[in-house]
């Protein structure tokens, strides 16, 4: 028989024991799962801070980096579990990060995207990085913990206007296959799927001047956005070619994530318009609905020409003629050159990156003239 006593000894001895390899398993946990955004947290900078000084990059001073890099050291930070696991079995899983869910734009790359990847066998997995850069890499960093085989992306606003891809280099230096698609870079060096913005935009605004317009506007965004860019250089080469002046009061930029009613008004009051060339449905729908209630007839006294072709350009009054950006087809070709790079990969055959061009047409409706 054992007594109290004795029990109590027993105890005495085989609890700290017991506390000990708890506290080693807690630890062990925990330093197996640290991320970015942790080390972050901890140092009190950002997470984009964190990417570059664990890369080494030189915009950050030197103390810095060796802070960063002994925290990650000390608690085990290891961003290559992807490469790792890509030399030893495969995941069948692609990860997608798009910039929002709202355009019907993104809407549709997807769908070209899932379809094609099912019919080769591979599951998708999607975040949303809602226009942030430090969402951008918060879910890169997710998607890249052994998750998936690859990335296929489109650049956020803030990553495209701070100009910031150290995220992209650190997965490029792993090298894990991605593909950027319709906001893209020339800074990096990867796979590609866009359309030529500039081309598109010239056809739009000849379709204008072939209709006998001279007072043309654009609606565009910021031009740090590549495919905002473009557009805008389609425009104004479109003017040029027809020997018509670039009058700048006629571009107005827009926040992408934020329709300012009164600037609009303001831009419609001061400015003497017969066509508007806009960079999305919604800035087209938006204008279009706003000279009507005005009184201006679309599209006798004013035209619209917008880009997407999705669902608002469809069911507008009147429908909008649009520059179709063929969201589907640009997925499956995105799916396509991520899933060739992952099996060439495989095979250890080497392959030059590509950039595909999907060509843009233009769907008319009743918002110009035939």
């Amino acid at each position: 028989m054992i007594f109290p006593n004795k029990i109590l000894t027993l105890l005495d001895g085989i609890l700290p024991k017991i506390w000990s390899i708890y506290i080693c398993i807690w630890h062990y946990t925990m330093r197996r799962k640290i991320t970015l955004k942790q080390i972050a947290r901890e140092l009190g900078v950002s997470i984009s801070t964190v990417s570059k000084a664990l890369n080494n990059s030189k915009e950050i001073s030197e103390d810095t980096i060796q802070k960063v890099q002994a925290f990650a050291k000390l608690y085990n930070y290891r961003p290559n579990n992807l490469a790792i696991s890509l030399k030893s079995n495969r995941t069948k899983n692609i990860g997608v990060i798009i910039p929002d869910i709202v355009h019907y734009f993104f809407t549709t790359v997807f769908r070209g995207i899932e379809q094609y990847a099912k019919m080769k066998g591979y599951k998708v997995i999607t975040y949303v990085s809602d226009e942030s850069l430090t969402k951008e890499v918060i879910n890169m960093e997710l998607l890249s913990n052994g998750s998936v085989d690859g990335f296929i992306m489109a650049l956020s606003a803030e990553t495209q206007k701070a100009n910031d891809f150290e995220h992209l280099r650190r997965i490029e230096n792993l090298q894990i296959p991605f593909v950027l698609f319709d906001r893209v870079t020339d800074e990096i060096d990867c796979d590609k799927v866009l359309i030529n913005d500039q081309e598109a935009a010239y056809m739009a605004v000849t379709k204008f001047l072939d209709n006998g317009r001279k007072k043309i506007a654009l609606i565009t965004t910021a031009e740090y956005f590549s495919v905002s860019h473009g557009r805008e250089k389609g425009y104004r080469q479109a003017l040029r070619s027809y020997g018509l002046p670039i009058q700048e009061d006629l571009i107005l930029r827009l926040p992408i994530t934020d329709l300012d009613a009164e600037v609009i008004h303001t831009f419609f009051d001061k400015n003497d318009i017969d066509a508007v060339l806009c960079v999305n449905e919604v800035f087209a729908v938006y204008g279009m609905n706003l000279v009507q209630q005005r009184g201006v007839k679309v599209p006798e006294e004013m035209e619209f020409i917008g880009f997407t072709d999705g669902i608002l350009s469809k069911y507008a009054k009147p429908g909008l003629t649009s520059m179709s950006q063929h969201g589907f087809e640009m997925g499956v070709m995105a799916a396509r050159l991520l899933i060739d790079r992952i099996e060439s990969n495989l095979r250890k055959v080497e392959k030059p990156f590509q950039t595909e061009i999907i060509a843009s047409t233009l769907v008319e409706r009743e918002s110009t003239l035939n």
